[in-house]
């Protein structure tokens, strides 16, 4: 063949057929004399096949890594992860379920003098943060109290309610002092870590399942290390309560303002993040500096750096409020030291716990206020032994962490954000993407004040929120008030000043599902219908479910319709079930019925079938 002639190459081709044609012809079109010999069983064959499949294996890994550069299409988990920490989310691997609990312990009474029996408060028990409870009923599920005790304390944020426990002839014998308390379904693990010399950003990692978070991290020197949401936030805001020894230009307005809010600089931080569900990777900063470490900041020009004299003026500079400090060393990197991280794990469906079966202290430290009480007669054991532990209310909130769709959705909604509120699809993803160990939502909807609620001359400048947890069944239920109080002190971190947050329950509309299928000779019928069940099943999966969306019957029927043995789908009816198990609302599914559409009511509702099993039913007839 002669030199210097252009070759056609054609750069397009990607799959192993394409790619061995195109070698074909072209041996064909440039080396006829050379080599034309093709058959299946050539070693020109082979040679060309072999080159054929590099090329085939080739393209597949650069197509699947291309693909998994995009959030839209990743799908390995640990790009995942990363493509939503790149987007400013942090995906949650697991939701723990929340508890109210109720704490009892005995007193005895003693005259206050007047004739009148009033609770000794010297035998008032303290029980200390983060104390272990569990049900005794065979649900292995471990509750954290993550805040203490105190019975001889009473406030308006804690209050002690007193009863009266027994009473001796005329006289009071015992009260019973109550609090109250919130639980997440988790428990405390602990891992530590050795480090030498100076290391730049070095990173640990943690192995574990379901992982809630990182509770504290402490050196052997005794240092507290803070956690931050990137290692440039080199200040975190802290509230100190309004007293006399902390300022006393401060201490006339206790009254309106009870807390002073500082900026403290906190060299020794770090950042956590997932790299897949089971994996918790820590890293640390690049400096080793620690002198001067800790100090109060107080933000004004010396440290934003705006309008100090004989500079020059940076009023166009962009300055983050959080970090006052710049510094190019990301924090401290420990060294010649020991780290003794503290994590938290649990939660998942299954941490849903039912009513009044949390009931035993797996362990806590329990004290008496004063160490000197009297043990006459084993008074003191007593009390000390009479303290109780129960939940009134089923545990919600926990749930199996995020899934693929969720990740992906939660991340470019909080890349749009940006971590600002601005329109009420914001606040939406706020919501959802509360702190696991808060709770967690199983579905939430927001829109703007009916125009019909609204007063004379009042706008339209209230949003509101409905939402909806889970059980321990994975049934739709209406929130706590501790769940409700979370989200609401979550939110107003993000609130815009003129923004009203309304927290409100959804309305939960039960449903069963009939149908009359015509089966085509040759099919069982049972097993037909057994697999149009499940089909309707995973159709109606309440994960798949949101509040305001519509049943389109059309899809019911052709979803049947594709289900192998079945030849026509007579009729699919749609019935409302309330009372007993189910929901208390009915609702009239016919008059809401138009044009094969179903549609939920004005107020926020949501449809689901609370028992798939039974309340799907089929009946089956044949040629």
């Amino acid at each position: 063949m002669a030199e210097g002639i252009n070759k056609d190459i054609k750069y397009i081709n990607r799959d192993f057929d394409s790619l061995r044609n195109s070698l074909i012809e072209f041996s064909k079109t440039y080396f006829p004399t050379t080599y034309n010999d093709f058959s299946q069983n050539s070693p020109g064959s082979m040679f060309i096949e072999m080159a054929s499949y590099v090329g085939d294996v080739l393209s597949f890994y650069l197509d699947n890594q291309v693909q998994e550069t995009f959030l839209q299409y990743a799908r390995q988990e640990p790009n995942l992860y990363e493509l939503a920490y790149m987007m400013g989310y942090k995906p949650k691997v697991t939701g723990t379920s929340l508890a109210n609990l109720e704490i009892y312990q005995q007193v005895p009474a003693i005259d206050d003098g007047s004739g009148t029996y009033v609770p000794d408060y010297s035998y008032a028990l303290l029980i200390s943060e983060n104390a272990s409870v569990s049900s005794t009923l065979g649900n292995s599920t471990k509750f954290l109290i993550q805040d203490p005790i105190d019975f001889s304390v009473s406030s308006s944020q804690d209050p002690t309610e007193v009863f009266v426990h027994s009473i001796s002839g005329n006289d009071v014998n015992r009260f019973l002092l109550k609090k109250t308390r919130k639980a997440i379904s988790a428990t405390i693990k602990t891992e530590s870590f050795t480090f030498t010399e100076v290391d730049k950003y070095p990173t640990v990692e943690i192995n574990d399942t379901n992982i809630v978070g990182i509770l504290d991290i402490t050196d052997s020197d005794g240092n507290t290390w803070t956690e931050v949401p990137y290692l440039s936030q080199e200040t975190v805001f802290k509230y100190i309560q309004n007293k006399n020894n902390i300022d006393p230009n401060t201490s006339n307005d206790q009254g309106e303002v009870p807390y002073i809010l500082n900026l403290e600089k906190v060299p020794r931080r770090f950042v956590s993040r997932f790299k897949s569900k089971t994996q918790l990777s820590i890293q640390f900063g690049a400096g080793n500096n620690e002198n001067n470490i800790t100090e109060v900041i107080t933000p004004n020009p010396n440290n934003v750096g705006i309008g100090l004299p004989y500079t020059r003026n940076k009023t166009k500079t962009a300055f983050d409020p959080q970090n006052f400090l710049y510094t190019n060393t990301y924090g401290i990197a420990p060294s010649n030291t020991t780290l003794t991280v503290r994590y938290l794990v649990g939660g998942g469906v299954e941490s849903n716990v039912s009513s009044n079966i949390i009931n035993n202290i797996v362990s806590a430290t329990i004290n008496f206020q004063q160490s000197n009480v009297n043990n006459t007669g084993g008074i003191a054991q007593d009390i000390y032994d009479s303290v109780l532990i129960t939940n009134p209310s089923a545990s919600i909130g926990g749930s199996d962490g995020d899934s693929v769709e969720e990740i992906r959705n939660n991340s470019l909604g909080n890349f749009g954000a940006q971590l600002r509120t601005v329109t009420q699809e914001d606040y939406l993803v706020r919501a959802l993407s509360m702190p696991s160990e808060l709770g967690v939502l199983a579905k939430a909807y927001i829109e703007p004040q009916k125009a019909s609620s609204l007063n004379f001359q009042e706008g339209l400048k209230i949003l509101d929120l409905y939402i909806l947890a889970y059980n321990a069944s994975q049934q739709l239920t209406t929130s706590s008030t501790t769940l409700k109080k979370n989200l609401s002190t979550y939110l107003s971190q993000y609130r815009s000043i003129n923004d009203s947050i309304r927290i409100k329950d959804a309305f939960i509309i039960n449903i069963g599902v009939d149908f009359d299928l015509l089966i085509l000779p040759n099919y069982n019928s049972n097993e037909v219908i057994s697999k149009c069940i499940t089909s309707l099943q995973n159709y109606f999966d309440i994960n798949n479910a949101q509040i305001n969306q519509p049943i389109l019957l059309r899809d019911l029927y052709i979803l049947l319709d594709k289900v192998e043995g079945v030849q026509t789908v007579n009729q699919i009816n749609i019935t409302n079930k309330n009372g007993g198990s189910y929901s208390e609302y009915a609702y009239d599914i016919k008059g809401a019925t138009l044009n094969n559409v179903i549609y939920p009511s004005l107020d926020p509702s949501i449809f689901e079938v609370k028992f798939p099993d039974t309340d799907i039913r089929g009946r089956a007839t044949t040629l």
